[in-house]
């Protein structure tokens, strides 16, 4: 994260592969604020948005218990018209189950059934 203020500093733009690298270096580090500042980040910037820093996102919040707030970046997701993948919904799923949430993993599970998921 320290060479990624480095490059801000220096007038270098971050692109979607850079943001996905430092977002997943959050969500390894167990740092869920600071991956879903970075998505945030990429939400209001010129940056592509992918499903790739989304997953990396929800796995850090899901990482953080914090389940409410992977939904919500699970529950948005496709209004930026951004796919939502097999991956996308274990980590939804996951943040749910830890935060004790089985009712709401159920649910999530018969959409991904329901929907021609990849």
């Amino acid at each position: 994260l320290l060479l990624f203020s480095e490059m801000a500093q220096s007038q270098v733009e971050a692109d979607t592969i850079i943001f996905g690298a430092a977002i997943s270096a959050c969500e390894k580090g167990g740092e869920w604020k600071r991956a879903v500042q970075l998505f945030n980040m990429m939400l209001t910037g010129t940056v592509e948005l992918n499903t790739i820093s989304l997953n990396a996102s929800i796995s850090a919040c899901e990482k953080g218990s914090e389940w409410e707030k992977a939904l919500q970046l699970f529950s948005e997701m496709p209004q930026r018209s951004l796919e939502l993948d097999t991956c996308t919904f274990n980590a939804a799923i996951s943040a749910c189950e830890k935060g004790g949430e089985w009712e709401k993993a159920l649910q999530l599970l018969r959409l991904m059934a329901d929907g021609e998921v990849e």
